[in-house]
């Protein structure tokens, strides 16, 4: 990868696990575009950080004890609204996926992820994108056999439009005002796109998408 000509983004780690913390120092301190700031172990620590470091990206646990990792997300966009967050885990629960999703975290990312994948989640989210991790994805898809709905072809070039904005992360209300449409056609085109995919919802619909690399589209 060439670093020239990149910024050094900023990295803050929220988490209460000391050995979650010192494995992505020690996985970030050979890579000259990423500096680990700080450190935070609940939630009121993340705030003190977030307020003195102003950092690019936070990389949050889910579950900390008597926390939730997106409350702090919630909290901290509040008090550093540049901020990106990506939801640092152990754990996949399809209730936990569709909040993070509510919740439009910038990334969702397993502790059992390789080094490299991190790394590649994290320079992904600074540069605008959204990253879900294939393990959430696969989750969150089930395992209904997807051969039939592998395909994008059957989509209009609206709804493929729409279900890139949602690989990205928009809302209706964004998606609308990007494409000139009003909200009840996006809400229509999702429709279309859920029924053609045979998907549940539009949380299906954005890590389907995510998972054809939608989101990395300009």
């Amino acid at each position: 990868m060439d670093k020239r000509n990149k910024k050094r983004m900023k990295l803050i780690v929220v988490d209460d696990h000391p050995l979650v913390r010192q494995g992505i120092e020690m996985v970030t301190s050979l890579e000259e575009d990423i500096e680990v700031v700080g450190f935070a172990a609940n939630g009121r620590e993340a705030a003190a950080l977030l307020e003195e470091s102003r950092p690019d990206i936070a990389l949050v646990d889910l579950r900390m004890p008597g926390e939730h990792g997106l409350e702090i997300v919630k909290k901290g966009r509040d008090i550093s609204p540049v901020c990106k967050f990506i939801i640092l885990t152990s754990y996949v629960t399809e209730e936990e996926i569709r909040e993070a999703m509510i919740s439009e975290v910038d990334g969702y990312i397993l502790k059992d992820a390789l080094p490299e994948e991190l790394l590649s989640a994290i320079r992904l989210v600074f540069g605008g994108k959204k990253y879900f991790d294939p393990a959430v994805v696969q989750y969150a898809m089930g395992s209904r056999d997807t051969e039939e709905t592998d395909t994008l072809s059957q989509l209009t070039t609206r709804e493929l439009e729409v279900l890139t904005a949602l690989a990205k992360g928009m809302n209706n209300r964004s998606i609308s005002e990007a494409l000139f449409i009003s909200e009840h056609t996006v809400k229509k085109h999702i429709g279309q796109i859920l029924e053609k995919l045979e998907l549940q919802d539009r949380t299906q619909a954005a890590l389907f998408a995510v998972s054809k690399g939608l989101n990395k589209k300009e």
